[in-house]
């Protein structure tokens, strides 16, 4: 699979919030996730799929955080009132309840809630999934690779409504990050780049970066 570099302008787009504002966040230490949810089993095939987006960032995941033990929470249910009865997550999310009223008003079946440090890199990432009859359809490794990236950055609200990050590549159907957004993920986390930004004119220095690094080829011939 060969794509083109991602341009500054879609760049730009990607970390663009509706308000119009750039907001540009990576993570600033080592993943630490955990997953609530699902079996043992699915579990093991979860987390190497995350982590084999995770790698993109050149950040392995860590088995705990030393300030927060996990940094990346992820909760599966089937219902969104399911969430009510874990302990504590009410206080994680803000204005909970208005939350889940939303997210059930409007049929949605994901969501995420970041949380930053003194520097705007993000501290705190945490996952609320419905398994509906959507995500039935999507394998787990998918899901995974899907899941992940989004978590990856602070992408804008709207990112990925014209165009997919992702791709199925036949015939294994195994699910991977499509090249370019792979290159943009790597330069993401440059050091040379700063762990947050509000300035747009941040978009061109990612771009710049992102199409130095090389576009993956597969043998699936596109």
């Amino acid at each position: 699979m060969i794509d083109k570099p991602l341009s500054a302008g879609r760049v730009e787009e990607l970390f663009t919030t509706r308000d119009g504002a750039y907001r540009f966040s990576r993570w600033g230490r080592q993943i630490a996730p955990v997953v609530f949810g699902i079996d043992d089993a699915t579990l093991e095939h979860l987390k190497d799929a995350m982590q084999s987006v995770a790698l993109l960032s050149g950040t392995p995941f860590a088995e705990s955080d030393p300030e927060l033990g996990a940094n990346l929470m992820v909760f599966f249910c089937s219902d969104w009132d399911e969430l009510q009865m874990v302990p504590n997550l009410d206080q994680m999310i803000p204005d909970f309840g208005v939350l889940l009223a939303s997210l059930k008003r409007t049929g949605a079946n994901q969501y995420r809630s970041f949380t930053f440090d003194e520097t705007g890199a993000i501290r705190v990432c945490i996952v609320l999934l419905r398994y509906d009859e959507h995500m039935a359809d999507t394998s787990v490794q998918a899901l995974g690779v899907g899941q992940m990236l989004q978590c990856l950055l602070l992408w804008g609200d709207d990112a990925f409504e014209d165009e997919s990050p992702i791709a199925i590549v036949p015939p294994n159907g195994v699910c991977i990050v499509k090249p370019a957004y792979a290159a943009l993920i790597t330069a993401a986390y440059d050091p040379a780049l700063p762990p947050s930004a509000t300035d747009a004119s941040h978009a061109m220095r990612l771009a710049a970066r992102a199409q130095q690094i090389p576009h993956g080829s597969g043998d699936d011939g596109a």
